[in-house]
């Protein structure tokens, strides 16, 4: 396996300008030399979530594990958080697609099946930058952009409305209370167009921190522009329960255990999608 971690700021100069502290954690399997020819294969890249104020470690590697297991190449960014602001976030996770597909040989990875994949405000990134990868912000220092395959949002923080928000989020990812017109701008079911890539998702309905509805707004607004998504709406648990496994979670009640489904669900969906 090639397991190696690399600081973004080393290879993109203006991200170290701009505060970046970024990292890349690459998982990618050997390909055995008795099948011939390396298979590029399909990747994600993963965004932990915690509210643009830190990085969830349970939400990277323990997922990236996951994800090899079903023959996915895998590659974490922790992003930069508080007190680094937007546009940054966006950059770091446009630096990441750059520098896979530069190494996409060596890394062994088809670039038309990398999708992102969030969690809590990593899921806002990962929703964000689906939408928004050829905005100016990232087209002023790349020269090249890139699409992702699909997004798979884990109770995503979507919505800046006050009604159903993650304050935190936002205010860190600004370092302020979003106006009105941040709230529109920052509101990843606002950006879904025909462009949109198609989405996998997920969310508890007792979530407490980031509201189901935000789940659900960004649903509707795929459905609304027929972009192809699935939804998964589990009735129990807390946020942030990650891959819902004694590889995350210390303490797991039955009806929790019965979000873990996301996971099965999800490497169904990705045999059809990818």
């Amino acid at each position: 396996m090639i397991h190696q971690k690399f600081d973004l700021k080393d290879y993109y100069p203006f991200l170290k300008e701009m505060g970046s502290v970024a990292t890349l954690e690459i998982f990618i399997q050997d390909y055995p030399v008795e099948m011939g020819d390396p298979v590029p294969k399909a990747a994600m890249v993963i965004c932990p979530g915690s509210g643009y104020f830190k990085c969830c470690s349970r939400e990277g590697e323990p997922v990236a594990h996951k994800l090899m297991a079903m023959n996915f190449n895998a590659f974490v960014l922790t992003y930069s958080c508080d007190p680094v602001r937007h546009p940054v976030q966006l950059l770091e996770a446009a630096a990441v697609y750059d520098m896979i597909d530069k190494n996409k040989v060596e890394w062994n990875t088809d670039m038309s099946k990398v999708g992102i994949m969030g969690f809590s405000a990593g899921g806002h990134l990962a929703a964000h930058y689906s939408n928004r990868y050829d905005c100016e912000e990232i087209k002023a220092y790349f020269d090249k952009v890139y699409k992702p395959h699909s997004s798979v949002l884990c109770y995503p923080v979507i919505s800046a409305d006050t009604n159903i928000w993650h304050e935190g989020s936002f205010c860190y990812l600004l370092g302020h209370k979003p106006d009105e017109a941040e709230t529109e701008a920052f509101s990843c079911d606002r950006m879904v167009s025909t462009d949109t890539p198609p989405a996998f998702i997920w969310h508890t309905a007792e979530d407490q921190a980031v509201p189901v509805q935000n789940s659900l707004r960004y649903a509707e607004a795929l459905a609304n522009f027929k972009i192809p998504y699935t939804l998964h709406i589990y009735p129990y648990g807390y946020h942030g329960l990650s891959t819902i496994d004694e590889m995350t979670n210390t303490d797991i009640p039955d009806n929790f255990a019965y979000g873990n489904d996301w996971v099965s669900q999800f490497e169904k969906w990705a045999k059809l999608m990818f």
